[in-house]
């Protein structure tokens, strides 16, 4: 089972002696970049960061998912529900940097549909642990279509990504864009309403 998709109860990032232990690494890794630890700029940077991990890595103390009510489409509601730039923030997999952007969320709902605050809460909780843009893109929809068992779903993020801005090509400014479709989204019509609607958002 995936470290992203198990549950672990006992991972408490906020816990003391987990505190302890994270800012203890950071201080070996200020140790070995031959830092002065008795600067006073870096006399609390190991408990900072480690808060920092604890606050950008929540979503892996939740559990395997996000807790989220659903309502019955009692209106019958048939055409899209569509979430326009939802901000995120996430750290890279592969270097524990960030990458950033905005996340836009349609679904056509059947039975069921969405809180509208929702969509930002899902997406907060797969961004906050280490990441990969395509990962996230997948698992926001495959949440939607799972638990809203709608018509079908679209999701698309833009980012920017710190691996790419700050080291190795440094190219900054560049977005990655990626998306996911399930259900009806794969006819080219309803892709394309989704489409015609974000562009409208960006006008």
């Amino acid at each position: 089972m995936s470290p992203d998709t198990r549950t672990n109860d006992a991972l408490d990032l906020l816990a003391p002696e987990r505190l302890d232990r994270i800012a203890a690494h950071v201080r070996g890794i200020l140790r070995e970049l031959g830092l002065d630890l008795a600067d006073p700029n870096l006399a609390e940077t190991d408990r900072r960061v480690a808060k920092m991990y604890a606050e950008m890595f929540h979503g892996l103390q939740e559990g395997a998912e996000p807790a989220i009510t659903v309502f019955p489409n009692e209106e019958r509601y048939s055409a899209m529900v569509m979430e326009k730039q939802i901000p995120f923030y996430s750290m890279c997999a592969h270097h524990l940097v960030p990458f950033y952007g905005h996340a836009h969320l349609a679904y056509i709902p059947n039975d069921s549909i969405l809180g509208l605050s929702k969509f930002a809460r899902i997406l907060e909780f797969y961004a906050k642990r280490p990441q990969l843009q395509e990962r996230l893109t997948e698992q926001v929809a495959d949440y939607l279509a799972a638990k809203l068992a709608p018509q079908g779903v679209m999701v698309v993020i833009e980012a920017r990504h710190l691996c790419v801005e700050m080291r190795g090509v440094r190219k900054p400014g560049a977005v990655t864009v990626t998306s996911s479709i399930r259900g009806i989204f794969h006819q080219r019509p309803v892709r394309e309403e989704f489409l015609d609607l974000l562009r409208r958002s960006e006008a």
